[in-house]
């Protein structure tokens, strides 16, 4: 009897080969989603032009809001194979968390007015309509997409002080301190404002760690690139949780990098370097910094941090080599 020499092929493996395409949808799907997507924006109208659109065009600390949309699209189309391979099963869960997140909606209009609740009402609006067209399975690939948009919604103008106001006095403080370490430089700082005495001279103006240089554009823009690697990196998810929360302490301490150098400029080169386009280039050049902190911690897990699984048949081939040959040296000593 010939045996025959090929292999039975996986059902399996052989529909994981398949490539699907966003082409592949159906006519019907698209409309449907078309048609949802169109009331969607009707519904959030206010929330997507003026509390978001207008911000970031008209203000620099939120200009990063025109990326996050196209990192959602991103992710989406990583899970393509996924998504595109999946029966939607509707769950009427969604349509519950539609109608109560459609219940807040009415009461924060009539009662808290709180607002920047409408813009992040429309983040569990989305997730109820997906958990009600495509059902659970929908939802595995698609909460992240959804959840990374409100990374887009500028804070309010009263909480985004709150927060950036002890962000400039960290910065303030330590850079007064860095610049005290300069011969015949005596330096103050009375809260944002730092004075400075150089060679007995009292330099006028003094330097203002203004909001631009809070570090809370750098925080906000790092924070969700930090988030998109950590979900892009094939990693154990405490190398993921470990990274994503380097990224708050690493834009920390670049802005206070940032400050620190305005100072040494302001007082040892020139103040006209200290401000304008000179000034908002040294805000860019702290992103590479940043960049190359947080791949200089990721390339130290990743060789410090060895997952067994990951480990090649080659590699695993090679310890057992190894401990067969020092069982048989054993054996051979015992003899």
């Amino acid at each position: 009897m010939i045996k025959d020499s090929q292999t039975p092929q996986n059902p399996e493996t052989t529909a994981n080969t398949i490539q699907l395409s966003w082409l592949s949808l159906s006519v019907h799907t698209y409309i449907k989603m078309g048609i949802v997507g169109v009331l969607f924006f009707m519904f959030f109208y206010n929330e997507l032009y003026y509390s978001m659109l207008r911000r970031w065009l008209t203000e620099s600390s939120w200009s990063h809001g025109f990326l996050i949309p196209l990192f959602s699209l991103y992710f989406l189309n990583q899970q393509k194979q996924e998504i595109l391979s999946i029966k939607p099963k509707p769950n009427y869960l969604g349509l519950v968390v539609m109608l109560l997140t459609l219940a807040v909606y009415i009461l924060n209009a009539l009662q808290i007015n709180f607002g920047i609740l409408f813009a992040v009402l429309m983040l569990p609006m989305l997730i109820g309509i997906v958990l009600l067209l495509g059902g659970f399975q929908l939802i595995k690939y698609t909460w992240l997409p959804i959840l990374y948009i409100g990374f887009a919604i500028p804070l309010p103008d009263r909480l985004y002080k709150a927060i950036t106001i002890p962000m400039r006095i960290w910065a303030s403080t330590v850079a007064t301190g860095l610049l005290n370490l300069v011969k015949d430089l005596e330096a103050t700082s009375r809260g944002v404002i730092i004075d400075i005495v150089y060679k007995g001279k009292v330099l006028e103006p003094s330097l203002d760690v203004a909001e631009a240089c809070s570090g809370m554009r750098l925080l906000m823009a790092f924070v969700a690139l930090g988030v998109a690697m950590a979900y892009l990196h094939k990693r154990h998810w405490t190398q993921r949780l470990v990274l994503l929360a380097s990224t708050i302490p690493i834009a920390i301490f670049c802005n206070i990098v940032r400050v620190a150098v305005t100072g040494f400029i302001y007082v040892l080169i020139s103040p006209k370097y200290a401000q304008g386009i000179y000034h908002d280039a040294l805000g860019m050049a702290m992103l590479p910094l940043a960049f190359g902190m947080y791949g200089l911690l990721a390339w130290f897990m990743s060789n410090i941090f060895v997952d067994e699984k990951t480990s090649s048949p080659n590699e695993k081939e090679i310890i057992i080599a190894k401990n067969g040959s020092a069982e048989t040296d054993n054996v051979a000593k015992n003899e």
